[in-house]
């Protein structure tokens, strides 16, 4: 715990057995106060390896997506007691020391939602993204954060903190079930006037790591810029997007 608060982290999972096992011990469990695990389908060992571990483990019976796994992983934390939920992937791209920092920053009443981000600190190339990944991430940031009126260095980082507030008060069943999702929580996060940090966090590729093709990575592009350009258009108040819908009927401030 941190300042009282329950630490819960979320782990979405998808063939994750060769990497889960060295992720989870870097976790600082002296911390974390509860590890849960969602495996979406795998035809792997993910679900015995998460078992061996201790890990508390709920396993879709069929493929639900990216987005459709986090759905379930935040419900579950919620249902934990959660008071901060850290998703981390367990493909150890990310650095679970940082856990502790993000928590914190959100125990602190600082801010309610922090970003691990692959950019601050220019870290990514020297981590082994590859260039047209960085080149995507750049530019799909800086078309977002002009469309949207944000200042982050980077949308697309799976390594999140979240106050339990924040997932009880966003419309999360309403956004996509793919890759997307990441994308459309920040979008509605910023729309809610919640309070958005970030911290540098380095991140290493390697051929265990998770890691989505190059057509997937366009149709994920295009859904980032329709997400966008849906909030602009509701900020103008030309149209009312699902994801969206909820906040609009809730006449929360367009800020």
């Amino acid at each position: 715990m941190l300042h009282g608060q329950k630490i819960v982290v979320v782990m979405p999972a998808y063939h994750a057995e060769k990497t889960l096992a060295a992720c989870h011990a870097a976790i600082p469990h002296d911390v974390v106060d509860c590890v849960l695990l969602v495996d979406d389908a795998s035809d792997d060992a993910t679900v015995a390896v998460a078992e061996s571990l201790g890990i508390r483990t709920h396993r879709h019976p069929a493929n639900r997506g990216y987005g459709g796994n986090q759905k379930t992983c935040y419900a579950l934390a919620l249902e934990e007691g959660a008071d901060i939920v850290v998703m981390l992937h367990p493909d150890y791209q990310y650095e679970p020391k940082l856990i502790t920092a993000m928590a914190a920053m959100i125990a602190s009443g600082v801010y309610d939602v922090v970003i691990g981000s692959r950019i601050l600190g220019n870290t990514a190339i020297a981590g082994g993204m590859p260039l047209y990944k960085y080149v995507f991430n750049r530019a799909l940031t800086a078309v977002e954060n002009l469309l949207i009126g944000s200042k982050l260095s980077e949308f697309h980082s799976g390594y999140r903190a979240f106050s339990r507030s924040v997932l009880e008060t966003l419309p999360l069943a309403a956004n996509s079930d793919d890759f997307v999702f990441d994308n459309q929580m920040l979008v509605q996060a910023h729309a809610f006037g919640q309070r958005i940090g970030e911290i540098s966090c380095p991140t290493k590729y390697f051929p265990e790591a998770s890691e989505i093709n190059f057509h997937r990575s366009v149709v994920y592009g295009f859904g980032v810029l329709g997400t966008a350009l849906s909030y602009r258009l509701w900020r103008w108040g030309v149209c009312s997007p699902p994801f969206l819908r909820t906040l609009r009927d809730a006449k929360v401030s367009r800020t």
